[in-house]
């Protein structure tokens, strides 16, 4: 079985005058139930206010948690953040941080929303309310739960609010693998960034991964691995810039949770990045989860 976190809040109409299509954590979700006792279904708590000011300016979390959030704000996040908004940007970071204590018992579980990593400290941006991937990891170090923490984003886009908000902190480091001349056009210091020319398909960017991610994980030694699983380094993503097929999407997937199971590491993955027709995007993301559950050996590969 497959541990999967889902909190109902992660599934809200779409606020007024979004430019960002709603509807694809409920697929994911109406997906993932198909595949009937295959999946073991966890809710989280949504995330204490103190976890996320740990992380986030404590103005900005209150304009959130009020719903009062100003327009520029807004305009940098890409919709308004309504009451429903405010209650999910809490209950994500909340199903990070579950997915991440889950993995530690299980060896893996998926988060079905997440993977915010454009969010700063101010301020949301890129469709992102609350970074919930710093949120987490900086909560499991401070907590003593884990003693390092390593986020590896795959997202299309660089994690450039992890590695913002992640710099400095003891126990933490930051990877993103990404589109050099994607979003966002200034792009933050991660404890390694890989920017990638235009066009990259499967075979160049899956040796460019492993030739870069494991001197990392061998160097920095974490204990836990968060993984930013964006599906949006798909050819036909309506927002990418890279070139993989299925294939390749599955095969980065599989070797990330196999090299997370050949060390030993717990892995818990955020949903991440995806754009295009919705229901074809949410099987992408299905298909990622499924594919690093084969890698750590939780259900058998096809």
């Amino acid at each position: 079985m497959i541990p999967v976190v889902h909190h109902p809040h992660y599934v809200a109409e779409s606020p007024p005058g979004s430019r960002y299509r709603w509807g694809k954590n409920g697929l994911v979700r109406d997906l993932l139930r198909d595949r009937g006792s295959a999946i073991d279904w966890h809710e989280p708590e949504p995330m204490p206010r103190r976890w996320i000011e740990a992380v986030h300016d404590d103005d900005y979390v209150a304009e959130v948690i009020e719903a009062r959030v100003p327009p520029a704000k807004e305009r940098r996040i890409g919709f308004a953040v309504t009451p429903p908004m405010a209650l999910r940007a809490v209950a994500v970071p909340g199903g990070t941080y579950h997915a991440a204590r889950v993995a530690m018992e299980r060896g893996y579980a998926a988060n079905t929303a997440g993977g915010s990593h454009h969010a700063l400290a101010d301020t949301g941006a890129g469709y992102c309310v609350f970074n919930d991937l710093a949120i987490a990891a900086n909560r499991l170090v401070d907590e003593g739960t884990c003693a390092k923490v390593l986020v590896i984003d795959v997202d299309v886009h660089q994690g450039d609010g992890t590695a913002s908000l992640l710099a400095g902190r003891t126990g933490l480091a930051t990877y993103s693998i990404h589109a050099e001349k994607n979003f966002p056009a200034r792009k933050a210091r991660s404890t390694l960034d890989v920017g990638l020319p235009d066009g990259v398909g499967d075979d160049e960017y899956l040796a460019t991964l492993a030739a870069t991610l494991v001197p990392l994980l061998d160097s920095f030694a974490p204990s836990l691995l968060l993984y930013q699983a964006g599906v949006d380094p798909f050819a036909d993503d309506r927002l990418g810039r890279l070139s993989l097929t299925q294939a390749g999407l599955n095969e980065r997937d599989r070797w990330i949770g196999h090299l997370a199971r050949e060390r030993g590491l717990p892995i818990a993955s955020a949903l991440g990045g995806g754009y295009g027709d919705l229901l074809e995007v949410a099987h992408r993301h299905v298909a990622s989860i499924v594919a690093v559950a084969q890698g750590t050996g939780i259900v058998a590969q096809a």
